[in-house]
């Protein structure tokens, strides 16, 4: 029987870098957690973008945010791992060299640090993704510890990524795209995956009990450890070689319709 269900969002449970969230999910968000069931939102956005984008059913998810580095239930933080200082200060030289063309921001428990006066990002940022940040002049002069850096391209910043960045920085830290836009680094141990395990054993929860949605390569680990997983039609390849089931796209609503079939199950048991 599934007891927790675990989900993407951009590009698994609504399209890239948008904040509206459709209400069916919501609908199904509250019959599930009504019937006692734990719904984890597993996402590289930060807590706040993600308790903002579900505002309506806040107080009824689990929040996995950074790609899993800040792991948040009701009022408690289960989980959070920065980043190692030395690599922090190294990564930040490099990433802003590509100011011109790129955008940085820079993750705490607290919220974001933005040294970008690009007024289109911070719109993006604040509009987009509904996230709660401060413009700095350096982010490495503020106290708070960092659990993510995050380099945008609008369009696509894969290239970059994929020959440069991730090659570069892949046998230090954690570092993947996420999305089309985004490269995030993290630390080494950072993971869906890794933080879905830790909830599991935090809610006394089995792989066999969980259910996974997700389309990119940084949902790989998420998926394995979920003893039910899906990805989406418009998944990468490597990411549907890891789940055991596809189901439709975002642009079908394939997370909500999977979770409304297992809803219907339950509803004809009673």
């Amino acid at each position: 029987m599934i007891r927790l269900i675990a989900t993407d969002i951009d590009g698994t449970l609504v399209e890239d870098s948008t904040a509206y969230i459709y209400p069916e999910i919501l609908s199904a968000i509250r019959e599930w957690t009504d019937r006692g069931g734990y719904f984890c939102v597993a996402s590289g956005r930060q807590y706040y973008s993600i308790r903002n984008m579900f505002e309506q059913v806040s107080d009824r998810i689990i929040y996995l945010a950074e790609n899993g580095a800040h792991v948040r239930y009701g009022e408690q933080d289960i989980l959070v791992q920065k980043m190692r200082r030395d690599y922090v200060e190294e990564l930040m030289r490099q990433l802003r060299q590509y100011y011109d063309e790129c955008d940085v921001i820079v993750s705490s428990t607290r919220g974001s640090l933005i040294e970008s006066h690009n007024e289109e990002f911070i719109r993006f940022i604040a509009e987009g993704y509904r996230n709660k940040y401060r413009i700095v002049e350096d982010v490495l002069a503020e106290p708070e510890e960092i659990i993510k850096i995050a380099i945008r391209h609008q369009g696509s910043i894969r290239k970059l990524g994929e020959t440069v960045l991730i090659p570069q920085w892949q046998d230090k830290i954690k570092a993947c795209m996420a999305g089309e836009e985004w490269v995030d680094f993290m630390d080494a141990s950072v993971d869906k995956g890794n933080a879905l395990r830790v909830l599991q054993e935090y809610l006394g929860v089995a792989e066999a009990e969980t259910m996974a949605f997700g389309d990119n390569d940084n949902d790989i680990g998420l998926l394995l450890a979920a003893g039910e997983s899906y990805a989406v039609e418009n998944a990468r390849d490597s990411v549907k070689a890891k789940a055991k089931h596809i189901c439709p796209s975002y642009h079908e609503k394939g997370v909500y319709q999977v979770i409304e079939k297992l809803l219907e199950e339950m509803r004809q048991e009673v």
